[in-house]
Protein backbone atom coordinates (compact mmCIF):
# COMPACT_ATOMS: atom_id res chain seq x y z
CA UNK A 1 0.00 0.00 0.00
CA UNK A 2 1.46 3.13 -1.27
CA UNK A 3 0.55 6.85 0.11
CA UNK A 4 1.74 9.58 -0.94
CA UNK A 5 2.54 12.60 1.75
CA UNK A 6 4.49 15.82 0.34
CA UNK A 7 8.03 16.22 1.66
CA UNK A 8 8.42 19.67 0.18
CA UNK A 9 8.64 22.65 2.19
CA UNK A 10 5.34 23.83 1.57
CA UNK A 11 3.51 21.08 2.77
CA UNK A 12 5.91 20.99 5.90
CA UNK A 13 5.27 24.23 7.18
CA UNK A 14 1.58 23.09 7.96
CA UNK A 15 2.62 19.98 8.99
CA UNK A 16 2.89 17.20 6.57
CA UNK A 17 5.53 15.46 8.53
CA UNK A 18 3.69 14.87 11.25
CA UNK A 19 0.96 13.44 9.23
CA UNK A 20 3.58 11.14 7.81
CA UNK A 21 4.63 10.00 11.07
CA UNK A 22 0.53 9.60 12.25
CA UNK A 23 0.56 7.50 9.23
CA UNK A 24 3.42 5.06 9.69
CA UNK A 25 2.63 4.95 13.70
CA UNK A 26 -1.08 3.61 13.18
CA UNK A 27 0.11 1.11 10.15
CA UNK A 28 3.83 0.84 10.24
CA UNK A 29 3.29 -1.52 6.86
CA UNK A 30 2.04 1.30 4.54
CA UNK A 31 5.04 2.94 2.03
CA UNK A 32 4.83 6.86 2.78
CA UNK A 33 6.24 8.20 -0.60
CA UNK A 34 7.31 11.82 -0.08
CA UNK A 35 6.21 13.32 -3.01
CA UNK A 36 6.31 17.01 -4.01
CA UNK A 37 3.62 19.48 -3.83
CA UNK A 38 0.95 19.56 -6.54
CA UNK A 39 0.82 23.31 -6.05
CA UNK A 40 -3.15 23.43 -4.31
CA UNK A 41 -1.89 25.03 -1.67
CA UNK A 42 -4.66 25.52 0.31
CA UNK A 43 -5.37 21.97 0.21
CA UNK A 44 -2.13 20.58 2.14
CA UNK A 45 -1.38 18.50 3.70
CA UNK A 46 -2.39 16.58 0.61
CA UNK A 47 -2.67 12.94 1.14
CA UNK A 48 -3.05 10.38 -1.39
CA UNK A 49 -3.50 7.29 -1.53
CA UNK A 50 -2.69 4.01 -4.67
CA UNK A 51 -5.64 2.25 -5.42
CA UNK A 52 -6.16 0.17 -8.32
CA UNK A 53 -8.64 3.05 -9.85
CA UNK A 54 -5.94 5.54 -9.22
CA UNK A 55 -4.81 7.92 -6.70
CA UNK A 56 -7.19 9.01 -3.86
CA UNK A 57 -7.19 12.28 -2.77
CA UNK A 58 -7.93 13.78 0.83
CA UNK A 59 -7.65 17.32 2.06
CA UNK A 60 -6.44 19.36 3.60
CA UNK A 61 -5.09 16.84 6.37
CA UNK A 62 -3.76 17.90 9.99
CA UNK A 63 -2.46 15.16 11.99
CA UNK A 64 -5.65 15.20 14.27
CA UNK A 65 -7.36 13.71 11.50
CA UNK A 66 -5.65 10.54 10.45
CA UNK A 67 -6.85 8.18 12.93
CA UNK A 68 -10.59 9.02 11.22
CA UNK A 69 -9.28 8.74 8.47
CA UNK A 70 -8.25 5.52 8.81
CA UNK A 71 -11.20 4.77 11.00
CA UNK A 72 -13.09 5.27 7.58
CA UNK A 73 -10.83 2.86 5.43
CA UNK A 74 -9.30 5.87 3.48
CA UNK A 75 -6.24 3.24 2.37
CA UNK A 76 -9.25 1.75 0.36
CA UNK A 77 -10.77 4.64 -0.90
CA UNK A 78 -13.21 4.72 1.78
CA UNK A 79 -15.60 8.08 2.42
CA UNK A 80 -14.79 10.84 4.37
CA UNK A 81 -15.46 14.72 4.94
CA UNK A 82 -11.73 15.16 3.60
CA UNK A 83 -12.14 13.54 0.76
CA UNK A 84 -11.59 14.70 -2.45
CA UNK A 85 -11.68 12.24 -5.06
CA UNK A 86 -9.41 11.29 -7.96
CA UNK A 87 -6.52 13.44 -7.99
CA UNK A 88 -6.40 13.58 -11.72
CA UNK A 89 -10.16 14.56 -11.35
CA UNK A 90 -9.72 17.39 -8.85
CA UNK A 91 -10.79 20.48 -11.81
CA UNK A 92 -8.06 22.73 -10.29
CA UNK A 93 -5.24 20.56 -11.40
CA UNK A 94 -7.27 18.60 -14.15
CA UNK A 95 -7.88 21.91 -16.56
CA UNK A 96 -4.42 22.77 -16.62
CA UNK A 97 -1.59 22.04 -19.09
CA UNK A 98 1.41 20.38 -16.98
CA UNK A 99 4.41 20.52 -18.90
CA UNK A 100 7.39 21.70 -16.69
CA UNK A 101 5.63 20.62 -14.03
CA UNK A 102 4.02 17.34 -15.17
CA UNK A 103 5.73 15.11 -12.67
CA UNK A 104 5.59 16.96 -9.69
CA UNK A 105 3.65 15.76 -7.21
CA UNK A 106 3.37 12.50 -9.12
CA UNK A 107 6.76 11.01 -8.95
CA UNK A 108 8.81 10.33 -5.88
CA UNK A 109 11.46 13.44 -6.31
CA UNK A 110 14.34 11.19 -5.76
CA UNK A 111 13.81 8.39 -7.01
CA UNK A 112 15.77 8.07 -10.83
CA UNK A 113 13.44 4.91 -11.35
CA UNK A 114 10.22 6.68 -10.89
CA UNK A 115 12.00 9.33 -12.87
CA UNK A 116 12.63 7.13 -16.19
CA UNK A 117 8.87 5.71 -15.86
CA UNK A 118 7.52 8.47 -16.05
CA UNK A 119 9.45 9.86 -19.22
CA UNK A 120 12.56 11.01 -17.73
CA UNK A 121 16.33 11.01 -19.91
CA UNK A 122 13.81 10.52 -23.27
CA UNK A 123 15.13 14.08 -24.10
CA UNK A 124 18.88 14.10 -22.79
CA UNK A 125 19.30 10.51 -24.71
CA UNK A 126 17.72 12.25 -27.99
CA UNK A 127 19.90 14.92 -27.57
CA UNK A 128 22.86 12.85 -27.22
CA UNK A 129 22.01 11.50 -30.91
CA UNK A 130 22.31 14.88 -32.15
CA UNK A 131 24.42 17.80 -33.24
CA UNK A 132 24.86 20.79 -31.37
CA UNK A 133 23.41 22.63 -34.10
CA UNK A 134 20.45 20.37 -34.08
CA UNK A 135 19.66 20.70 -30.16
CA UNK A 136 20.14 24.66 -30.50
CA UNK A 137 17.82 24.66 -33.59
CA UNK A 138 15.31 22.72 -31.68
CA UNK A 139 15.21 24.96 -28.88
CA UNK A 140 14.91 28.20 -30.78
CA UNK A 141 12.29 27.02 -32.86
CA UNK A 142 10.21 25.82 -29.85
CA UNK A 143 10.01 29.15 -29.22
CA UNK A 144 11.50 28.74 -25.58
CA UNK A 145 12.39 32.26 -23.95
CA UNK A 146 13.54 33.04 -20.55
CA UNK A 147 11.29 32.18 -17.63
CA UNK A 148 13.63 34.42 -15.14
CA UNK A 149 11.86 37.20 -16.15
CA UNK A 150 13.46 39.63 -18.94
CA UNK A 151 11.57 36.41 -21.58
CA UNK A 152 14.56 36.59 -23.71
CA UNK A 153 14.84 33.67 -26.31
CA UNK A 154 16.65 30.83 -25.18
CA UNK A 155 18.08 29.52 -28.21
CA UNK A 156 19.46 32.51 -29.21
CA UNK A 157 21.36 32.70 -26.15
CA UNK A 158 22.90 29.39 -26.13
CA UNK A 159 23.75 30.00 -29.89
CA UNK A 160 25.93 32.84 -29.12
CA UNK A 161 27.40 30.58 -26.13
CA UNK A 162 28.42 27.95 -28.46
CA UNK A 163 29.95 29.69 -31.63
CA UNK A 164 31.91 31.63 -28.49
CA UNK A 165 35.57 30.13 -28.07
CA UNK A 166 36.46 29.39 -24.41
CA UNK A 167 38.91 27.46 -22.53
CA UNK A 168 35.92 26.35 -20.14
CA UNK A 169 32.18 26.99 -20.89
CA UNK A 170 29.75 26.76 -17.77
CA UNK A 171 26.44 26.68 -17.64
CA UNK A 172 24.70 28.52 -14.46
CA UNK A 173 21.21 28.14 -13.36
CA UNK A 174 20.16 30.83 -11.70
CA UNK A 175 17.51 29.28 -9.06
CA UNK A 176 18.22 32.83 -6.55
CA UNK A 177 14.44 33.50 -6.74
CA UNK A 178 13.75 36.29 -4.92
CA UNK A 179 10.79 38.42 -5.70
CA UNK A 180 7.78 37.99 -3.26
CA UNK A 181 5.24 36.09 -4.37
CA UNK A 182 7.13 33.54 -6.58
CA UNK A 183 7.75 30.00 -5.04
CA UNK A 184 7.82 28.12 -8.66
CA UNK A 185 11.64 27.60 -8.59
CA UNK A 186 11.91 26.13 -5.00
CA UNK A 187 8.65 23.56 -5.61
CA UNK A 188 10.27 22.25 -8.85
CA UNK A 189 13.10 21.61 -7.34
CA UNK A 190 12.12 19.44 -4.35
CA UNK A 191 8.91 18.11 -6.31
CA UNK A 192 11.09 16.83 -9.36
CA UNK A 193 14.97 18.19 -9.64
CA UNK A 194 16.07 15.13 -12.24
CA UNK A 195 14.50 17.44 -14.77
CA UNK A 196 16.44 20.30 -13.70
CA UNK A 197 19.59 18.43 -13.62
CA UNK A 198 18.35 16.66 -17.55
CA UNK A 199 17.53 20.31 -18.82
CA UNK A 200 21.32 21.93 -17.74
CA UNK A 201 23.13 18.49 -19.27
CA UNK A 202 21.34 18.98 -22.47
CA UNK A 203 22.59 22.55 -22.35
CA UNK A 204 25.49 21.40 -21.92
CA UNK A 205 25.70 18.99 -24.71
CA UNK A 206 24.48 21.77 -27.07
CA UNK A 207 27.05 24.70 -26.32
CA UNK A 208 29.88 22.69 -25.63
CA UNK A 209 30.02 22.91 -21.64
CA UNK A 210 31.21 20.40 -19.21
CA UNK A 211 30.55 21.97 -15.81
CA UNK A 212 27.24 23.54 -14.17
CA UNK A 213 26.38 25.73 -11.58
CA UNK A 214 23.49 26.11 -9.54
CA UNK A 215 23.72 29.26 -7.81
CA UNK A 216 20.88 28.60 -5.12
CA UNK A 217 19.40 30.99 -2.22
CA UNK A 218 20.27 29.96 1.39
CA UNK A 219 16.88 30.02 2.53
CA UNK A 220 15.62 27.66 0.66
CA UNK A 221 17.50 24.48 2.72
CA UNK A 222 14.78 21.54 1.57
CA UNK A 223 15.30 22.11 -1.70
CA UNK A 224 19.45 22.65 -1.76
CA UNK A 225 19.41 19.29 0.19
CA UNK A 226 16.68 17.82 -2.55
CA UNK A 227 18.94 19.11 -5.51
CA UNK A 228 22.64 17.83 -3.96
CA UNK A 229 21.00 14.55 -2.78
CA UNK A 230 19.67 14.29 -6.89
CA UNK A 231 22.95 15.33 -8.00
CA UNK A 232 24.93 12.69 -6.47
CA UNK A 233 22.40 9.96 -7.74
CA UNK A 234 22.95 11.12 -11.04
CA UNK A 235 26.68 10.85 -10.54
CA UNK A 236 26.73 7.43 -8.99
CA UNK A 237 24.03 6.03 -11.97
CA UNK A 238 26.81 7.03 -14.48
CA UNK A 239 24.22 10.37 -15.57
CA UNK A 240 26.61 12.92 -14.52
CA UNK A 241 30.55 12.67 -15.12
CA UNK A 242 33.29 12.22 -17.93
CA UNK A 243 30.42 10.07 -19.66
CA UNK A 244 27.15 10.98 -19.83
CA UNK A 245 24.92 7.86 -19.90
CA UNK A 246 28.31 6.26 -21.57
CA UNK A 247 28.71 8.60 -24.23
CA UNK A 248 31.98 10.66 -24.83
CA UNK A 249 30.12 13.85 -23.58
CA UNK A 250 31.30 14.76 -19.83
CA UNK A 251 29.11 17.19 -17.93
CA UNK A 252 28.35 17.79 -13.83
CA UNK A 253 26.53 19.79 -11.68
CA UNK A 254 27.55 21.41 -8.29
CA UNK A 255 25.54 23.80 -6.14
CA UNK A 256 26.40 27.18 -5.01
CA UNK A 257 23.89 28.96 -2.05
CA UNK A 258 23.67 32.43 -2.34
CA UNK A 259 23.58 34.64 1.24
CA UNK A 260 20.00 36.09 0.68
CA UNK A 261 21.01 38.80 -1.78
CA UNK A 262 18.22 39.98 -3.92
CA UNK A 263 20.65 41.47 -6.22
CA UNK A 264 22.20 38.26 -6.90
CA UNK A 265 19.11 37.20 -8.83
CA UNK A 266 21.02 39.87 -11.34
CA UNK A 267 22.94 36.96 -13.91
CA UNK A 268 26.08 39.43 -13.22
CA UNK A 269 26.33 39.92 -9.59
CA UNK A 270 25.56 36.26 -9.65
CA UNK A 271 28.31 35.89 -11.72
CA UNK A 272 30.52 37.66 -9.21
CA UNK A 273 28.93 35.84 -6.28
CA UNK A 274 29.93 32.34 -7.45
CA UNK A 275 33.34 33.97 -7.92
CA UNK A 276 33.88 34.98 -4.27
CA UNK A 277 33.45 38.22 -4.79
CA UNK A 278 30.79 40.81 -3.79
CA UNK A 279 27.68 40.42 -5.33
CA UNK A 280 27.80 43.55 -7.49
CA UNK A 281 25.84 44.05 -10.59
CA UNK A 282 28.54 44.42 -13.82
CA UNK A 283 28.51 46.55 -17.08
CA UNK A 284 27.47 45.31 -20.14
CA UNK A 285 28.90 44.12 -22.72
CA UNK A 286 30.69 42.26 -22.75
CA UNK A 287 27.66 39.88 -22.64
CA UNK A 288 27.49 36.56 -20.00
CA UNK A 289 27.16 34.41 -23.04
CA UNK A 290 30.78 35.64 -24.67
CA UNK A 291 32.43 36.40 -21.17
CA UNK A 292 30.43 35.32 -18.13
CA UNK A 293 31.74 32.79 -14.97
CA UNK A 294 35.80 33.73 -14.92
CA UNK A 295 35.77 35.36 -18.50
CA UNK A 296 34.36 32.14 -19.89
CA UNK A 297 31.32 31.58 -22.35
CA UNK A 298 28.07 30.95 -19.74
CA UNK A 299 24.69 30.64 -20.17
CA UNK A 300 22.61 31.70 -17.71
CA UNK A 301 19.15 30.63 -17.34
CA UNK A 302 16.72 30.11 -14.49
CA UNK A 303 15.17 27.00 -13.27
CA UNK A 304 12.15 27.37 -14.99
CA UNK A 305 13.55 27.75 -18.27
CA UNK A 306 16.49 24.77 -18.14
CA UNK A 307 13.43 22.23 -16.93
CA UNK A 308 11.53 22.53 -19.79
CA UNK A 309 14.04 21.73 -22.47
CA UNK A 310 13.84 17.94 -21.36
CA UNK A 311 9.85 17.88 -22.93
CA UNK A 312 11.05 19.94 -26.15
CA UNK A 313 13.74 17.53 -26.90
CA UNK A 314 11.21 14.53 -26.04
CA UNK A 315 8.30 15.55 -27.56
CA UNK A 316 9.57 17.97 -30.30
CA UNK A 317 9.76 22.10 -31.03
CA UNK A 318 6.42 21.64 -32.99
CA UNK A 319 4.82 20.22 -30.00
CA UNK A 320 5.43 22.88 -27.09
CA UNK A 321 4.62 25.98 -29.88
CA UNK A 322 1.28 24.74 -30.21
CA UNK A 323 0.69 26.34 -27.06
CA UNK A 324 0.78 29.84 -26.27
CA UNK A 325 0.13 33.08 -28.54
CA UNK A 326 1.98 35.09 -30.86
CA UNK A 327 5.77 35.30 -29.74
CA UNK A 328 4.58 34.06 -26.18
CA UNK A 329 5.21 30.20 -26.61
CA UNK A 330 4.42 27.25 -24.67
CA UNK A 331 2.98 27.45 -20.98
CA UNK A 332 3.89 29.78 -18.12
CA UNK A 333 3.50 29.08 -14.17
CA UNK A 334 2.03 31.29 -12.42
CA UNK A 335 2.41 31.74 -8.67
CA UNK A 336 -0.86 32.87 -6.93
CA UNK A 337 -0.17 34.37 -3.89
CA UNK A 338 -1.18 37.18 -1.31
CA UNK A 339 -4.59 37.82 0.17
CA UNK A 340 -6.41 35.08 -2.54
CA UNK A 341 -8.24 31.75 -1.42
CA UNK A 342 -6.93 29.54 -3.64
CA UNK A 343 -2.79 30.35 -3.63
CA UNK A 344 -0.72 27.76 -6.02
CA UNK A 345 0.90 26.82 -8.79
CA UNK A 346 -0.68 27.12 -12.09
CA UNK A 347 0.29 26.17 -15.23
CA UNK A 348 -1.09 27.13 -18.35
CA UNK A 349 -0.33 28.52 -22.17
CA UNK A 350 0.28 31.75 -22.29
CA UNK A 351 -3.08 33.99 -23.15
CA UNK A 352 -4.83 32.92 -20.38
CA UNK A 353 -6.81 36.23 -19.09
CA UNK A 354 -5.59 37.43 -15.35
CA UNK A 355 -9.53 37.54 -14.47
CA UNK A 356 -9.25 33.33 -15.24
CA UNK A 357 -6.02 32.98 -13.26
CA UNK A 358 -7.38 35.70 -10.05
CA UNK A 359 -11.25 34.46 -9.90
CA UNK A 360 -11.35 31.15 -11.55
CA UNK A 361 -8.56 29.27 -9.93
CA UNK A 362 -7.93 31.77 -7.28
CA UNK A 363 -11.38 31.98 -6.05
CA UNK A 364 -11.01 35.43 -5.46
CA UNK A 365 -9.77 37.21 -2.19
CA UNK A 366 -9.45 35.43 1.27
CA UNK A 367 -10.60 37.74 3.18
CA UNK A 368 -13.88 37.65 0.78
CA UNK A 369 -13.60 42.00 0.63
CA UNK A 370 -13.63 43.30 -3.20
CA UNK A 371 -10.68 42.66 -5.20
CA UNK A 372 -8.81 45.63 -5.92
CA UNK A 373 -5.20 45.53 -6.60
CA UNK A 374 -3.18 43.02 -8.71
CA UNK A 375 1.12 42.74 -8.73
CA UNK A 376 2.29 40.54 -11.36
CA UNK A 377 5.75 39.81 -11.86
CA UNK A 378 7.58 40.44 -7.97
CA UNK A 379 8.56 43.42 -6.08
CA UNK A 380 9.36 45.19 -8.93
CA UNK A 381 6.52 44.45 -11.30
CA UNK A 382 3.04 46.75 -12.32
CA UNK A 383 0.27 46.86 -10.00
CA UNK A 384 -3.46 46.26 -12.02
CA UNK A 385 -6.60 47.73 -11.08
CA UNK A 386 -9.57 45.80 -11.23
CA UNK A 387 -10.70 47.47 -14.36
CA UNK A 388 -7.60 45.53 -16.33
CA UNK A 389 -8.79 42.08 -15.00
CA UNK A 390 -9.28 40.66 -18.54
CA UNK A 391 -5.53 41.57 -19.59
CA UNK A 392 -4.21 38.54 -21.50
CA UNK A 393 -1.00 36.65 -19.38
CA UNK A 394 1.39 36.85 -22.18
CA UNK A 395 4.85 39.02 -22.83
CA UNK A 396 2.86 41.27 -25.39
CA UNK A 397 0.38 41.97 -23.80
CA UNK A 398 1.79 42.75 -20.38
CA UNK A 399 3.88 45.10 -22.04
CA UNK A 400 1.53 46.80 -23.82
CA UNK A 401 -0.77 47.24 -20.61
CA UNK A 402 2.41 49.06 -18.54
CA UNK A 403 3.39 45.68 -16.85
CA UNK A 404 5.72 43.02 -17.50
CA UNK A 405 5.50 39.04 -16.62
CA UNK A 406 9.23 38.52 -14.69
CA UNK A 407 8.97 35.36 -12.92
CA UNK A 408 5.42 34.91 -13.54
CA UNK A 409 3.92 35.86 -9.41
CA UNK A 410 0.71 37.33 -9.32
CA UNK A 411 -0.04 38.58 -5.66
CA UNK A 412 -3.36 39.81 -5.05
CA UNK A 413 -4.92 42.86 -2.92
CA UNK A 414 -8.49 43.19 -1.67
CA UNK A 415 -9.82 46.52 -1.70
CA UNK A 416 -8.36 47.90 2.19
CA UNK A 417 -4.35 47.82 0.39
CA UNK A 418 -3.30 51.37 -0.14
CA UNK A 419 -1.18 52.39 -3.10
CA UNK A 420 0.49 54.81 -1.60
CA UNK A 421 2.48 52.83 0.91
CA UNK A 422 2.84 50.08 -1.73
CA UNK A 423 4.79 52.09 -4.10
CA UNK A 424 6.81 53.42 -0.76
CA UNK A 425 7.49 49.64 -0.26
CA UNK A 426 8.96 49.20 -3.67
CA UNK A 427 11.04 52.14 -3.29
CA UNK A 428 12.41 50.89 0.43
CA UNK A 429 13.11 47.43 -0.60
CA UNK A 430 15.31 48.83 -3.74
CA UNK A 431 17.08 51.11 -1.16
CA UNK A 432 17.74 47.85 0.77
CA UNK A 433 18.54 45.34 -1.69
CA UNK A 434 20.27 47.61 -3.96
CA UNK A 435 24.49 46.68 -4.80
CA UNK A 436 25.37 50.48 -4.43
CA UNK A 437 27.24 50.13 -7.64
CA UNK A 438 25.00 53.04 -9.27
CA UNK A 439 23.43 56.09 -7.83
CA UNK A 440 20.29 56.73 -9.60
CA UNK A 441 19.59 53.32 -7.59
CA UNK A 442 21.24 53.44 -4.69
CA UNK A 443 20.49 57.35 -3.73
CA UNK A 444 17.42 57.32 -6.16
CA UNK A 445 15.27 54.58 -4.49
CA UNK A 446 15.67 56.50 -1.18
CA UNK A 447 14.80 60.08 -2.20
CA UNK A 448 11.91 57.91 -3.53
CA UNK A 449 10.72 56.30 -0.68
CA UNK A 450 11.10 60.16 1.64
CA UNK A 451 8.97 61.55 -1.74
CA UNK A 452 6.16 59.31 -1.33
CA UNK A 453 6.29 59.29 2.85
CA UNK A 454 5.47 63.19 1.95
CA UNK A 455 2.61 62.71 -0.39
CA UNK A 456 0.89 60.72 1.75
CA UNK A 457 1.36 63.07 4.92
CA UNK A 458 -0.24 65.87 2.44
CA UNK A 459 3.10 67.84 2.11
CA UNK A 460 2.99 69.54 -1.56
CA UNK A 461 1.33 66.70 -3.07
CA UNK A 462 1.06 68.15 -6.48
CA UNK A 463 4.40 69.20 -6.45
CA UNK A 464 6.00 66.06 -4.88
CA UNK A 465 4.49 63.85 -7.66
CA UNK A 466 5.85 66.02 -10.10
CA UNK A 467 9.59 65.07 -8.61
CA UNK A 468 8.52 61.65 -7.62
CA UNK A 469 7.78 61.14 -11.34
CA UNK A 470 10.86 63.26 -12.63
CA UNK A 471 12.89 60.75 -10.25
CA UNK A 472 11.44 57.66 -11.51
CA UNK A 473 12.57 59.11 -15.15
CA UNK A 474 16.33 59.02 -14.04
CA UNK A 475 16.51 55.94 -12.12
CA UNK A 476 14.36 53.84 -15.51
CA UNK A 477 17.19 55.64 -18.08
CA UNK A 478 20.78 55.85 -15.39
CA UNK A 479 20.16 52.39 -13.33
CA UNK A 480 22.91 49.97 -14.50
CA UNK A 481 20.63 46.81 -14.36
CA UNK A 482 17.14 46.32 -13.63
CA UNK A 483 16.71 46.95 -9.76
CA UNK A 484 17.04 50.48 -9.95
CA UNK A 485 15.78 50.40 -13.88
CA UNK A 486 12.16 48.99 -12.99
CA UNK A 487 11.55 50.13 -8.98
CA UNK A 488 9.67 52.95 -11.34
CA UNK A 489 7.51 50.56 -12.50
CA UNK A 490 5.23 49.46 -9.31
CA UNK A 491 5.50 52.86 -8.09
CA UNK A 492 4.26 54.81 -11.90
CA UNK A 493 1.47 51.82 -12.33
CA UNK A 494 0.12 52.44 -9.03
CA UNK A 495 -0.09 56.43 -9.25
CA UNK A 496 -1.76 55.90 -12.69
CA UNK A 497 -4.46 53.28 -11.74
CA UNK A 498 -5.02 54.17 -8.29
CA UNK A 499 -3.98 58.10 -8.19
CA UNK A 500 -6.88 58.47 -5.38
CA UNK A 501 -4.13 57.04 -3.31
CA UNK A 502 -1.91 59.90 -3.74
CA UNK A 503 -4.11 62.76 -3.18
CA UNK A 504 -2.19 63.39 0.01
CA UNK A 505 -3.70 62.46 3.59
CA UNK A 506 -6.65 59.74 3.36
CA UNK A 507 -9.56 60.52 5.18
Amino acid sequence: MRVFVPGDSAAISVGADEVATAIAQLDSTVEIIRNGSRGALWLETLVEVQTPSGRIAFGPVTPADVQSLFDADFLNGGAHPLSLGKTEEIEWLSSQERVTFARVGIIDPLSLEDYRAHGGLIGLRKALKLSHEVIINEVTESGLRGRGGAGFPAGIKWRTVAQSFGEQKYICCNADEGDSGTFADRMLIEGDPFTLIEGMTIAGIAVGATKGIVYIRSEYPYAIATLRKAIEIARTSDWLGSRVLGTTHAFDIEVRVGAGSYVCGEETAMLESIEGKRGVVRAKPPLPAVEGLFGQPTVINNVLTLSTVPMIMAEGATAYKSRGVGRSLGTQIFQLAGNIARGGIVERSFGISLNELVNTYGGGTLSGRPFRAVQIGGPLGAYFSSAQIETAMDYESLIAAGGMLGHGGVVVFDDTVDLAQQAKFAMEFCAIESCGKCTPCRIGSTRGAETIDLIIKGVRVDENKKLLLDLCEVMTDGSLCAMGGLTPLPVKSAMINFPTDFDGVRK
